[in-house]
């Protein structure tokens, strides 16, 4: 298993990634979270436990409160890791370009019309 598995597979989920997307505007508690979507809070607080266990986010204890932020580190190195792959597709699709743009304007042939069938 590589390092990036869990945080990858934690995202696979859309209501994961929302949660990150709202994280990623500053910390929030467990009902700030669960405000915007039609699951309960305990659900809420399971995807926040997969976001934790992948390295993605931290709880900050705040008396009684807990609310949950981002760990900049961790998304920051999904970011470098993508980035790698990110430039290989860069390079290939520049290359795909230069071969379109020395292809000739050429019309598309029209296509002829099929041959007629004689009556049988």
């Amino acid at each position: 298993m590589t390092p990036f598995d869990q945080p990858f597979a934690a995202l696979a989920d859309p209501t994961r990634r929302a949660i990150i997307a709202r994280l990623a505007q500053g910390e929030a508690t467990v009902q700030d979270l669960a405000r915007p979507f039609s699951i309960s809070q305990p659900a809420i607080s399971r995807h926040l436990k997969v976001l934790e266990e992948a390295g993605l986010i931290e709880t900050r204890i705040d008396g009684t409160a807990r609310p949950r932020r981002l760990k900049p580190d961790a998304v920051e190195a999904l970011w470098d890791w993508l980035g790698q792959y990110r430039a290989l597709w860069e390079a290939r699709c520049q290359k795909l370009d230069a071969v379109l743009d020395a292809l000739p304007d050429e019309p598309d042939p029209t296509p002829s019309d099929p041959p007629e069938r004689s009556p049988s």
